[in-house]
């Protein structure tokens, strides 16, 4: 890879150590982050996917194993908020700077409230988005909540 994405760069700048992994994204699965962890031989709980979520209408980014749902009631309450849905994919877009089943915790073009599910700190090691489709990020749980600042939650269903 010639030159990094802005996640690969907003994660080296954050001092995290990473190993990048590529593989071949379908845009036609049921599930594109259990269909990653398959491609990938991992377990679906050490794939994370990232979703963006409007709770109380205010922007905050949900990551969590992509084996797992989140609750909107939790997400809320984590967030402090009355309320949660999903956010419209164009606004995910436009917030982030990536194409969905390309969004990356990392280097979004605007900064958020981020929450990391509790169950990334069972794991010795896991993957989130790199930037782009196709392309994941391997690291240790307390190097993805350190260089996102973010926040662990329970907040999966």
């Amino acid at each position: 890879m010639a030159k990094g994405t802005p996640a690969t760069v907003a994660a080296a700048k954050a001092g995290i150590s990473f190993d990048l992994v590529e593989y071949v994204y379908d845009p036609d699965a049921d599930s594109v982050g259990v269909a990653a962890a398959e491609a990938l031989g991992e377990p679906p709980s050490r794939v994370f996917k990232t979703l963006l979520i409007e709770a109380d209408g205010k922007p905050v980014c949900a990551v969590l194993p992509s084996d797992r749902e989140v609750s909107m009631k939790r997400i809320a309450a984590a967030a402090d908020a009355k309320s949660a849905k999903m956010m419209p994919v164009s606004s995910a877009e436009r917030l982030t700077g990536y194409n969905v089943g390309g969004i990356s915790p990392f280097g979004q073009r605007k900064a958020v409230p981020i929450f990391v599910e509790a169950a990334a700190t069972e794991e010795a090691y896991l993957f989130v988005n790199g930037g782009r489709r196709g392309l994941q990020m391997r690291l240790a749980p307390e190097d993805l909540v350190r260089g996102l600042g973010a926040i662990i939650a329970d907040f999966s269903a």
